[in-house]
């Protein structure tokens, strides 16, 4: 009894200590937070992400575009003056496009910033997340056609950029490797903030990033029993 006891107790012991099959943070603002699940599909993005972590602490969503997204990341707003402008603001490296036909600017993805190098090579810090809006059947044809290049938009995504909304005309140049499980609001919220000519919000918004423990990921995955089996 005390041997089968003890391997009950083990199997426990080993069930709790098991690695989650997905990394969470959270992004706290003044105007809320919200926790971002990172996909295991853009492993390069979601390393690079989470060994940065502490370094987001303290940096401003420095352009906001209602309807369409608001970025953060810059290295430079952590101590920007009042009217600078923002924006340009790097660590020195990039990442590698890391592109999946699954993955989608639907509202409420993470998806990483970068300038116009020709391999679409992300920026190692600077990201945004997407509000968008929603699609007319018409209005996703004249995007596929006018700012997509004629690139075919699945039936799958279609819905979803008609019911949930989001910005079809990023897809296939910008590096898509996370969404949005919870606060989905906070993205709304400071999408609505009045802001400067250059987009910048007109009161700093600051972000506290932080990585979600084995014991916070547990908790959310039995609320939302589908986060854990997400092949993203």
């Amino acid at each position: 009894m005390k041997y089968y006891l003890s391997l009950l107790l083990m199997f426990f012991a080993l069930a709790s200590g098991a690695k989650p099959k997905h990394s969470y943070i959270r992004i706290k603002t003044s105007k809320g937070e919200c926790i971002v699940m990172l996909y295991n599909q853009t492993p390069k993005h979601r390393d690079n992400f989470l060994k940065g972590k502490p370094y987001y602490n303290g940096l401003k969503f420095h352009r906001v575009i209602k309807d369409f997204m608001i970025q953060g990341g810059d290295p430079d707003s952590k101590t920007a003056a009042p009217s600078q402008v923002l924006g340009s603001g790097d660590l020195g490296y990039l990442i590698d496009a890391e592109f999946r036909d699954s993955l989608f600017h639907k509202k409420g993805v993470l998806a990483a910033a970068r300038d116009n190098n020709p391999s679409k090579a992300s920026s190692a810090s600077q990201f945004y997340l997407v509000q968008g809006k929603k699609f007319t059947d018409e209005e996703l044809d004249k995007t596929r056609m006018n700012r997509m290049n004629g690139r075919l938009i699945p039936d799958s995504q279609r819905a979803i950029y008609k019911t949930l909304g989001g910005t079809p005309h990023l897809d296939g140049n910008y590096t898509v490797y996370g969404e949005i499980v919870q606060g989905l609001d906070m993205l709304d919220t400071i999408a609505s903030v009045v802001t400067s000519a250059s987009n910048r919000p007109s009161d700093d918004i600051s972000m506290e990033v932080s990585i979600l423990t084995k014991s916070e990921t547990r908790k959310l995955e039995k609320r939302r029993p589908g986060l854990k089996n997400n092949p993203l």
